[in-house]
């Protein structure tokens, strides 16, 4: 028996391999934060004298003067907002159209399924200028009327872009779990006289909580790291990723990366905690079904 249970030479040093090759990765991705971390608690001189150096004391003034003399306080503040409201649209609207194309046959199902996969392809930084020139026409339209505009600058604005952009993604992957489930359960649900739309939020949506979270987490990160959309369409009162390329310009000339690298810690903090978070039901709303025609 131990003779059969022992692994061939060649499959042990597949692994082997397999093993190393994870563990390069890993350290490409490791070795970097873990600089930057460092790096952002570190004072300028003793940056500069070995930047490798492990740092002497926690030097937290670095987060104060990034928070208030870089403004990256309101640059936060107005992140966590656009992000919020873009996912809270996201999910008002994905949530059921996922469902409704999934679970119920009507007349016109096949065309939005493929409007909406033909919007997989579409990549949203190559139409910000049509974005852009639209809010500006509409922007002089009311001002016109109203004497001022509120298309552009407007964080619920560039929150409902986020979430448009976001919708073929997201109904796709959603559409594709919901598609796996079993019908018993609505059925059941019918007989006790239960409504779709009671039906759909107290048993489907719970049921649907591991590709719910994907997409949460994954769409987290493009609201949050998104830079382009938000520089054209906010350039006054703008993002997190923004504010962090104009940290970068400030302190480049006189040379003080101790902000820089906090700020940098800013952007990087909330995605790495809600990532530990959601991990273990990451995986499992990826790989759970394929969406049905």
């Amino acid at each position: 028996m131990e003779n059969q249970k022992r692994l061939p030479s060649g499959e042990k040093l597949y692994k082997a391999f397999l093993y190393l090759v994870l563990g390069l990765l890993a350290l490409t991705i490791l070795v970097p934060v873990g600089w930057v971390f460092l790096a952002s608690i570190k004072t300028d001189p003793e940056f500069y004298t070995n930047p490798w150096n492990l740092p002497v004391s926690f030097y937290w003034q670095n987060f104060v003067s990034a928070w208030n003399a870089a403004q990256m306080g309101q640059y936060l503040i107005n992140s966590v907002m656009v992000t919020a409201m873009a996912l809270g649209l996201l999910l008002v609207v994905a949530l059921p159209a996922a469902y409704c194309l999934s679970r119920f046959r009507f007349r016109g199902r096949r065309l939005l399924n493929t409007c909406f996969m033909a919007g997989l392809f579409i990549n949203v930084n190559y139409i910000v200028v049509p974005i852009f020139l639209m809010l500006r026409d509409g922007d002089a339209f009311l001002r016109g009327i109203f004497g001022q505009g509120f298309l552009l600058n407007n964080l619920f604005v560039l929150a409902v872009i986020y979430a448009s952009t976001a919708l073929p993604f997201t109904i796709y992957l959603l559409s594709g779990y919901f598609s796996t489930l079993p019908h018993d359960y609505e059925e059941a649900a019918y007989l006790d006289g239960a409504s779709h739309f009671k039906t759909m939020v107290q048993i489907m949506l719970p049921m649907a909580k591991p590709s719910i979270i994907t997409v949460v987490l994954f769409n987290f990160l493009s609201f949050w790291n998104e830079y382009i959309i938000a520089l054209t369409i906010c350039y006054q009162s703008s993002t997190l990723p923004v504010g962090l390329v104009n940290l970068m310009q400030k302190q480049n000339a006189p040379g003080t990366y101790g902000q820089l690298y906090a700020g940098l810690v800013m952007v990087m903090l909330p995605t790495l905690l809600l990532y530990i978070c959601v991990q273990k039901n990451l995986t499992k709303g990826m790989t759970v079904g394929g969406l049905k025609g």
